[in-house]
């Protein structure tokens, strides 16, 4: 059988670089979701409020805040994305009730726009590790 160490863990340290990267800038179609979803979760966590200025994005970091552009009517609206979708055809973004009517895009329901991300994401960049070894 073998004996039990009695020597304390290797120490270990790790550091982690801290990289900045910049989201791309979207163009494509938007679509919108209200009140059918109202307070029910959303993928981060939270309750939907059909007026709250979010959206759902496939691709995009929850949290992210950016800026739809209306490549139709050329208004524009900032919005946090709070949940994930849509999953219809090719839309590359849903937008709240709230933020739909600011693009005045509910009656048509659909809606060519630009997204345009307004923070850089951090991405964890590991480094070497140092170890030390028992003493």
């Amino acid at each position: 059988m073998a004996a039990l160490s009695l020597l304390p863990p290797k120490i270990v340290e790790a550091r982690v670089r801290r990289e900045p990267t910049r989201l791309p800038i979207i163009i494509g179609t938007a679509s919108w979701y209200g009140y059918h979803w109202q307070h029910r979760p959303m993928a981060n966590g939270r309750l939907f409020d059909a007026l709250a200025m979010t959206a759902a994005s496939p691709t995009l970091p929850l949290g992210t805040m950016v800026r739809v552009t209306s490549l139709e009517n050329g208004s524009s609206v900032i919005v946090r994305i709070e949940d994930r979708g849509p999953y219809v055809g090719a839309r590359v973004l849903d937008l709240s009730l709230g933020a739909a009517r600011k693009l005045d895009m509910v009656e048509q329901g659909l809606a060519r726009v630009k997204i345009e991300p307004l923070e850089e994401i951090v991405r964890l960049q590991p480094q070497p590790t140092k170890t030390r070894a028992n003493e």
